[in-house]
C-alpha cells in the first residue's frame, strides 16, 4: 500500500495520523484499514483476512475498536500512550506483539489469558512493576526490559513452559531468584541492582547469562546443575577478590566465554591466568580469545600446583 496518492498527498490513514501527531488520540477503523497488510487464510480455512497491523507512533491512548479485528496475528503498538491492553483480549490468533514505549503500569484485564498461540512478546520501556496478569503458554521470547520490576517470583514454568529467551534489562531487580524456567536458554539481566545470585540451579538448559552493570561482588550462586552454560557476562560489577571467582568451577566444564572487565579484580595483571586455571575449557576471556601461550602457561601452573600438593615421603 502506497504512503501517498498519485498527487503526492498523504493517504487517508497517514494524513489522519499526521494531524494527530503529538496528541493523544483514539484508534479508529479508518486508521486500522489504512495500516492492515498481509492477506492470509483465516484460522478455520473458510476465508481470508489481513493479519498484520502496524500502529506504532500513532499517539494512541485508546484502542478499544481493535477488539473487533480478531484475525490479527502480527501487531505493533509501540511508541504510543497506552495504559490499558484489555482490548487485545479477543485477539486470540496473535503470534507476535510489540507494545514498547507506552505507559503501561499493569496488565489489568487479563489481556493475555486466551492468547494460546502468542510466541513473541515485547513490553519494553513501560512502567510495569509486576507481572501478575502475564501468562504465555506458547511464548518463546519475552522482553520486559526498561520497566520498574523489582521481583520476578511469579515467572513459573507452568505459565511459560516454552520460554527460551527472557530479557529483563534495566529494571530494579536485586536478586535472580524467582525464575523457575527449566527450558530457558538465554537470560538477560543487565543494568539492574542485583547483589546476589539465587535460584540459578533451576536453569539447567541456560546457555547465555548476561549480568552486566549490576552490584555483584561474588559469583556465589552459580550451580553445577547449570550444565549448559556457555556464555557469562559480569562486566561492570564490583568483584574485587579472586577468591569470589572460585564459584566459576561449578560451570567450568561447559563455559566457553567469560566477560569480566570493568571489575576491580582486573587491575591484577595476572587475572587472566588465574581465571583460566579455574576454567580450563574457556575459549574467550573478555574480547580476546585464549591464546595458545596462555593455555600452555595454565597447564604448567596446574602441574606445579599438583606437584606442590604431593606430600613428601
Amino acid at each position: 500500500m502506497s504512503d501517498m496518492d498519485d498527487g503526492g498527498r498523504l493517504s487517508g490513514g497517514e494524513e489522519e495520523a499526521e494531524d494527530e501527531k503529538g496528541k493523544h488520540c483514539k484508534l479508529t477503523q479508518k486508521v486500522i484499514s489504512s495500516e492492515l497488510s498481509l492477506l492470509c487464510r483465516t484460522g478455520n480455512g473458510l476465508g481470508h483476512a489481513f493479519v498484520k497491523l502496524d500502529l506504532k507512533d500513532k499517539g494512541l491512548n485508546d484502542i478499544a475498536v481493535i477488539s473487533n479485528y480478531v484475525h490479527i496475528r502480527f501487531l505493533d503498538l509501540s511508541n504510543n500512550h497506552l495504559t490499558d491492553l484489555s482490548p487485545l483480549a479477543s485477539l486470540t490468533q496473535l503470534l507476535w506483539l510489540k507494545v514498547d514505549n507506552n505507559a503501561m503500569k499493569s496488565l489489568k484485564g487479563h489481556p493475555f489469558a486466551q492468547m494460546t498461540y502468542l510466541q513473541w512478546l515485547s513490553i519494553a520501556a513501560n512502567q510495569l512493576s509486576g507481572l501478575d496478569e502475564l501468562v504465555g503458554p506458547a511464548l518463546e521470547s519475552l522482553n520486559l526490559s526498561g520497566n520498574r520490576i523489582q521481583r520476578i517470583d511469579n515467572i513459573q514454568s507452568g505459565c511459560f513452559a516454552n520460554l527460551v529467551i527472557l530479557e529483563l534489562r534495566g529494571n530494579q531487580l536485586d536478586t535472580t531468584d524467582g525464575i523457575n524456567l527449566p527450558n530457558l536458554r538465554r537470560l538477560y539481566l543487565a543494568q539492574n541492582v542485583i547483589k546476589c545470585l539465587e535460584g540459578l540451579e533451576r536453569l539447567e538448559r541456560l546457555t547465555i547469562l548476561h549480568l552486566r552493570d549490576n552490584k555483584l561482588d561474588s559469583l556465589n550462586g552459580l550451580s553445577s546443575r547449570m550444565t549448559s552454560l556457555q556464555y557469562l557476562n559480569v562486566r561492570g560489577n564490583v568483584i574485587a577478590d579472586m577468591n569470589n571467582l572460585q564459584f566459576l568451577r561449578s560451570v567450568s566444564k561447559t563455559l566457553r566465554a567469560l566477560v569480566i572487565f570493568e571489575n576491580p579484580l582486573v587491575e591484577d595483571s595476572d587475572y587472566r591466568l588465574s581465571i583460566l586455571m579455574l576454567l580450563p575449557h574457556l575459549e574467550r576471556l573478555n574480547k580476546d580469545p585464549v591464546s595458545p601461550e596462555e593455555k600452555l602457561e595454565v597447564q604448567k601452573r596446574i602441574r606445579e600446583t599438583k606437584e606442590e600438593e604431593i606430600p613428601e615421603p
